[in-house]
Order: C-alpha cells, then structure tokens, then sequence
C-alpha cells in the first residue's frame, strides 16, 4: 500500500487500532490527526508507523488553507466526541457536525473517500436498528450530532464524486481505550474492577429490564476496523451499521470478564448464578442523571453491511472479551 491516508482522532481508540492495522497491511504513509491535550492518548501510537503527526486545531487550519490539495488518498476519520453525557451544545456539533462537514466537502472536492464513524446511539430507545430515518431518534446531543450529518450525508450521495461510508458503530471494546476513563466499555471496567476488588458492579433492572439485563450490540474493536478496511477497497458509498447483530447482556459481559480472569489464573469458570452467589456480581442503583438518555437495548441489523458484501463473522462477548482480558493482564504484566 503506497497510498496517502489520513486518520482522524488517531490517537484514539478506534482510531489507533485502525493505524496497526494498515500499518500490518503493509501501510505507512499515514497522517495522523489527533489532539493530545489529554496527554496519556500518546501511548495508542507508541510502535505505530505514520509518516506526520498534526494537533486536530491546527489540522482544521490547513486544510481550509488547502495544503492537502492533492496530497490523500483516502480519509478515516474516526474523531469525535463520544461522550454521551455531555451537555455544551456548541462544543459538540462544532467538534462532531462542522468538523465532519468539511471533511466530507473537502474529499468531495478532491473526488477521495471518506469513510466515518457514526453511532447506534443515533437509534436512541427505539427497538429497530435498521439504518433508515424511521427508526432514528437520538436521546442525547452525541446522538444527534451524529444523526444530524448523516442526514448531510445521504442527501448528497446522490450527487457523490466519490464514495462515502458511515459505519454506526455500537458498543465497541477492545485494547486502547483505557483514556477514554467513564465513557470507556463495560467490559474495561469490569476488568478493572475485579482486579481491584475481586467483584463488578452492574446497574440494577431499568426500562423494563432485570438487574444487569439491559442489552446491548458489543462488538469487538478487532471486527470494527476490519470493517473500515473492507469499505477502502470497496467503492460503494452508504450508512452501515457495525455490531455483530446479536444483543448481549451486561450480566453475560461480566460473567465473560470473570471467566477470563479465572482462567488466567488456573480457576474453573462460573456460570451467572454461580458468580452472583459468591459475590463476584454487585448491583447498583441506576444512576438518575441517566433517566431518559440511555438505550437498554440495541441489536445492529446486519442486512446492510452483509448487502455490501462484508461477509466475515463478528466475535461474540465470550470470545472477545476473552481476548481482551487476555491482552490487559498481558499489560498489567509488562509484556
């Protein structure tokens, strides 16, 4: 791969992984884009290959100065401001909408693909996720800064001078992603909390759902990336939803973690009742601040993606996280 790419909140989670991954297909001209001011997000490129790194503020700078003119290949652009709990309207559609928007103006202009990172919180609490208006209704300002340059997007893919892809991906885990504290996954917290406390703590029954049998599409960060990169060899353009098309509970992510680290250390696995009667499985109160604003079950409707010819199988929870698992103790022991 000689190709000019640039990735767009490289430093990220899925960002970073999406750089391993085309620098193991053999690309390295790769410019990543990202803002630092965190400080820790630096060690998702440690032993990553990218020919320029650019701080996102000023990146936004030269591009409306056109000093990429001619320059990429393709953009991934996997930057934005995931969390669901934030409130500053302006911060989120500037970073979310605006930024987005002259991404995909200045690829259109220069007739490269751009494939983006959308999200299944666009659904908000419906029981649909298919990827049409219908079943579209974001409950927070994430949601909709997403939901909002999707619509952007499929009223010009009639007139596209070049493909555009948005991946709506749901509950994603996998390495990398520790910076990203509270709004990391449950399977990342789970680890950690067992770790340190030798139990997890679930959210106790809402929206009609048990203790810990809210739902969710968790799929790994291995089968997302795998995803964007099947979409920069193909040259279609469309919204696809990125899950594994199979709703899991909490309770199963958290049985998947314990087990995990039962086996790591020579233990037998537990089944749900079994870890919940030896204490290992806590459940809190659902948190107020959540009322109205979270989704207690979502399924990714594959039909899309598998239509666009994405035939791979998605790693269910107790596989992936597994692997996960696997890879934090790899770290907690320095190897």
């Amino acid at each position: 791969m000689n190709s000019y790419y640039l990735v767009t909140g490289a430093a990220g989670f899925i960002g970073s992984n999406l750089v391993r991954a085309l620098n193991q297909a053999g690309a390295t001209n790769i410019v990543a884009v990202d803002n630092l001011g965190a400080g820790g997000k630096f060690r998702n490129l440690v032993g990553c290959e990218i020919a320029d790194y650019i701080d996102k503020r000023e990146f936004r700078e030269r591009l409306e100065a056109g000093e990429f003119d001619g320059a990429l290949d393709a953009v991934l652009h996997q930057g934005a401001c995931s969390d669901t709990m934030e409130t500053d309207g302006r911060y989120m559609m500037d970073n979310n909408y605006a930024y987005s928007l002259a991404l995909l103006d200045f690829c259109q202009e220069e007739e490269i693909p751009l494939i983006y990172a959308s999200s299944a919180a666009v659904y908000g609490g419906g029981r649909t996720f298919r990827e049409a208006p219908e079943h579209e209704s974001p409950l927070n300002l994430y949601g909709y800064s997403k939901y909002l340059f999707d619509q952007v997007v499929r009223r010009r893919l009639p007139d596209a001078t070049a493909p555009v892809v948005g991946l709506r991906y749901f509950n994603v885990y996998g390495p990398g992603e520790a910076h990203k504290g509270r709004m990391a996954s449950v399977a990342w917290h789970f680890f950690n909390q067992f770790r340190a406390q030798g139990k997890v703590r679930l959210f106790e029954g809402s929206g009609g759902f048990g203790d810990g049998e809210q739902c969710r599409d968790f799929v790994s960060v291995e089968d997302a990336v795998k995803v964007n990169l099947h979409f920069l060899e193909d040259e279609r353009s469309g919204i696809y939803n990125v899950g594994t098309g199979r709703a899991q509970t909490f309770n199963e992510v958290a049985v998947a973690t314990i087990n995990a680290c039962r086996a790591a250390a020579g233990e037998a696995p537990l089944a749900l009742d079994e870890a919940k009667s030896r204490g290992l499985i806590e459940y809190i109160e659902f948190p107020a601040a959540l009322a109205g604003k979270y989704q207690s079950y979502t399924q990714a409707d594959l039909k899309a993606l598998r239509g666009a010819g994405y035939a791979a199988p998605f790693l269910p929870v107790e596989e992936g996280v597994r692997r996960y698992v696997d890879e934090l103790l790899r770290g907690e022991a320095g190897e």
